[in-house]
């Protein structure tokens, strides 16, 4: 899906997130079993590691549509890692969406303060079998 992967191979996902900052502004490789993918447009999708670490695999909508019936697969996708900065009426936001894509309801109090989170903005990806 999306670009040829460019890498040789995935870097560790526990590797990724323990030494974040180092990576930042980077094209990574990274290697997991898909727990969710967006079910409106397909525009991303959380990989997992063994431990259970998790990194969300963000796409422009249009540009790669993962399907939407992947989870529980493996995959190994590619993309710029970024550090997201947001104030709390933003992840007051980014929340709300959250709950509307996933059929839950929201409570806008429950978001205390603003966030700080990692992802990738993904260019190509692999999806394999279980």
């Amino acid at each position: 899906l999306g670009k040829p992967l460019a890498a040789d191979k995935p870097i560790a996902l526990a590797t990724l997130l323990a030494h974040s900052e180092d990576y930042v502004g980077k094209t990574v490789q990274v290697k997991g079993k898909i727990t969710a993918v967006c079910q409106e447009m397909g525009c991303w999708l959380d990989l997992v590691n063994e431990a259970g670490q998790k990194i969300r695999i963000k796409v422009n909508d249009g540009e790669i549509e993962f399907p939407k019936d992947s989870a529980g697969k493996t995959a190994i996708a590619e993309g710029t890692f970024n550090k997201i900065v947001l104030t709390r009426d933003q992840a007051v936001l980014e929340a709300e969406e959250a709950a509307k894509e996933s059929g839950k309801k929201f409570d806008p109090a429950s978001v205390k303060s603003g966030t700080t989170y990692f992802q990738i903005q993904g260019n190509g990806a692999v999806i394999l079998g279980n």
